[in-house]
């Protein structure tokens, strides 16, 4: 297998901790390695013929600082010059894999989720395999543990079950957006609703031809950097890219691809899966103490008839009095304060910095 590590992002919900320059994906929100180190690392007892990293030009520098420790590792980080959703990106790492192998399975992950149990992940992603090796486009689908209304999901077709495939693959009826509480309750009762992961496995070539169907203009560029590639090598890798991403669309590839293939297939997952989406994740991936606050690189917490909470303190003492369910992140030059409600909200914070031209803090 190729690994394919989408880690672009910008992080926005996780300011102030998360920067332009050293988003989400590379920072440890938990203390210890950055997002992406783990992600890596996760996968690597699968062996991959190679890893690609598509990052942006403003956070490449920190990211191959951030590989070093992998040496042994064929890793390769690629910048895009300007950020233009997943569709290219994914299309960029397949048209690069189809160049030296246009049959070879990718694994399509980000960079910035959580993942309890990393041992099913590498059982399922495997398994999945097989089904992409017969030129099909496989996603994970998490089983729901929750009505959540603050993810998609993934319509199964689960006749197969009638069969005994209890694992998969099954075929997708449909994506649904970010859905209502009542529509959330009831996918949850029926049971063939999965929440979207955002992980993908395809062979390159299967995946190319999907997009020369539904995303031409985006196939026939990414045609002539595999042409070239081919004739050239990759020494002529950084131009082409830039003339890649002169005028593509900013598309994702659920969009452009997924929710229009025939081609489609889903295997179920149960993981102990967090996308880690802001700061109200994290007692998904600490766990909270007796009062239900999680505290996270503080010198110490004092509660006074406080719970709830979500801190980091940045190696500071912080001490709560008399509030509940309140995020307080702490950084060298700037604190949030907020209700763990309006976590989604953050990103707000940094569109009004950027408004206000404050960009030392972003």
């Amino acid at each position: 297998m190729y690994i394919v590590i989408l880690a672009g992002g910008s992080g926005t919900r996780f300011w102030p901790l998360s920067r332009t320059a050293r988003p989400k994906q590379l920072i440890s929100i938990t203390g210890d390695q950055s997002m992406l180190q783990r992600t890596v690392e996760r996968v690597l007892p699968l062996h991959p013929k190679r890893i690609l990293i598509i990052t942006n030009h403003l956070q490449a520098v920190e990211t191959e600082r951030q590989m070093q420790p992998y040496g042994s590792v064929p890793i390769d980080v690629i910048a895009e010059p300007a950020a233009r959703n997943t569709a290219p990106a994914i299309g960029l790492a397949a048209a690069l894999i189809a160049a030296h192998d246009p049959s070879g399975i990718m694994v399509v992950l980000p960079a910035d989720h959580f993942i309890k149990n990393e041992s099913m992940l590498r059982n399922t992603l495997t398994f999945a395999g097989e089904a992409a090796s017969n030129g099909f486009l496989v996603t994970l689908g998490i089983l729901p543990s929750r009505p959540e209304t603050g993810y998609g999901y993934i319509e199964a077709g689960m006749d197969a079950l009638n069969d005994g495939a209890s694992q998969g693959p099954f075929p997708v009826k449909r994506f649904v957006e970010k859905p209502p509480l009542a529509d959330a309750l009831r996918y949850l009762e029926e049971g063939n609703y999965f929440w979207n992961s955002g992980m993908f496995i395809w062979s390159a070539d299967t995946i190319l031809a999907e997009m020369q169907i539904f995303m031409p203009a985006l196939h026939n560029k990414l045609l002539q950097l595999k042409t070239t590639i081919e004739a050239e090598g990759q020494t002529v890798l950084k131009g082409q890219i830039a003339a890649l991403y002169q005028d593509i669309e900013s598309i994702s590839i659920d969009y452009g691809v997924m929710e229009k293939s025939s081609r489609v297939q889903m295997v179920p997952v149960e993981m102990g899966w967090s996308d880690v989406g802001s700061w109200s994740a994290l007692p998904e991936v600490i766990e909270p103490d007796v009062n239900g606050t999680v505290c996270v690189n503080a010198a110490g917490h004092i509660a006074v008839e406080s719970s709830g909470c979500i801190i980091y303190a940045d190696g500071r003492m912080v001490a709560t009095v008399g509030v509940h369910n309140i995020v307080v992140v702490s950084t060298p030059d700037a604190i949030l304060v907020c209700d763990r409600e309006c976590c989604q909200d953050v990103k707000k914070v940094v569109e009004e910095l950027g408004v206000a031209g404050m960009t030392e803090y972003l």
